[in-house]
C-alpha cells in the first residue's frame, strides 16, 4: 500500500512538473531559460541532499554523519522532498495564473497524504503515540508553505524571474521523483503496484490541470 501511494505521489509530481511548470516556463521564457532553470533546480536539490543528513526507509542513511535519531533523519528526508513542492505552488500562483496555481495546490495536496503517512507510520512502529506521530508528520510538511512564500515572492517582486522560477521548481521536483521517491518504491518487491500508482497519479494531475485550466 505504501509503495502504491508513494508511486501515486510521484505520478502527481511528474505531471505537475510537465504541465504546470515546464510548459508555462517555455511559453513565458523560451526553451533555453527553461533548460537552465531545470538544470539549476536539480543541481540545487542534489547539493541539499548531499549536505543534509537524512534517512530513507530502505536505502538507509545519506548525507554527512549525524547524531540525530533514525526517526528525525527520516523526517529530514521528507522535509527535503517537501520544499520543492511548496516552491512549485508558490511560483504557480505567482505567475498570475490562478487556475494553474489551484491545480498545482490541489494535486500537491493530494500527494501529500501518502507522504504524511510515510512519516507517521514509521513513528508508530517506533512506539510514538498517535498524537505525537500526527504532530511530527504535520511539522514535516510545514516547509511547504515556506517554499510557497519564497516562490510567490520571488516571481512577484522580480517578474522576469518567472520562467526561470517555474523551471527551477520543475528541476527540483524531477530530482526528488527520480532520485528518491521512485527508487524507494522499487526496493520492497512491489514494483508493479508502484508503477501503476505513478500512472494513476499522473492521470489525476493531468486531469486536474486541464479541468482547472
Amino acid at each position: 500500500m505504501m509503495d502504491g501511494m508513494l508511486g501515486f505521489a510521484a505520478g502527481v509530481m511528474l505531471a505537475a512538473t510537465s504541465f504546470s511548470l515546464i510548459v508555462p516556463a517555455i511559453e513565458f521564457g523560451g526553451v533555453w531559460i527553461t533548460v537552465l532553470g531545470v538544470a539549476v533546480g536539480a543541481l540545487f536539490l542534489d547539493q541539499v541532499d548531499k549536505l543534509t543528513p537524512h534517512l530513507h526507509l530502505i536505502h538507509g542513511r545519506e548525507g554527512p554523519s549525524s547524531t540525530l535519531s533514525r526517526v528525525w533523519l527520516f523526517i529530514l528526508a521528507i522535509t527535503i522532498h517537501n520544499f520543492p513542492e511548496g516552491l512549485a505552488v508558490g511560483v504557480g500562483f505567482g505567475s498570475g495564473d490562478i487556475s494553474s496555481g489551484t491545480a498545482l495546490a490541489v494535486g500537491i495536496g493530494l500527494q501529500n497524504m501518502p507522504e504524511g503517512l510515510a512519516v507517521a507510520l514509521p513513528l508508530l512502529r517506533e512506539n510514538y503515540s498517535k498524537g505525537k506521530a500526527l504532530l511530527i508528520a504535520l511539522l514535516s510538511g510545514l516547509v511547504e508553505p515556506v517554499g510557497g512564500l519564497i516562490g510567490v515572492a520571488a516571481v512577484t517582486i522580480a517578474r522576469p524571474f518567472l520562467p526561470f522560477g517555474l523551471a527551477f521548481a520543475a528541476g527540483a521536483m524531477l530530482f526528488v521523483i527520480s532520485d528518491e521517491i521512485i527508487p524507494e518504491t522499487h526496493r520492497g518487491g512491489f514494483e508493479r503496484v508502484a508503477t501503476f500508482g505513478v500512472v494513476i497519479g499522473f492521470i489525476v494531475m493531468m486531469a486536474l490541470d486541464n479541468l482547472f485550466g
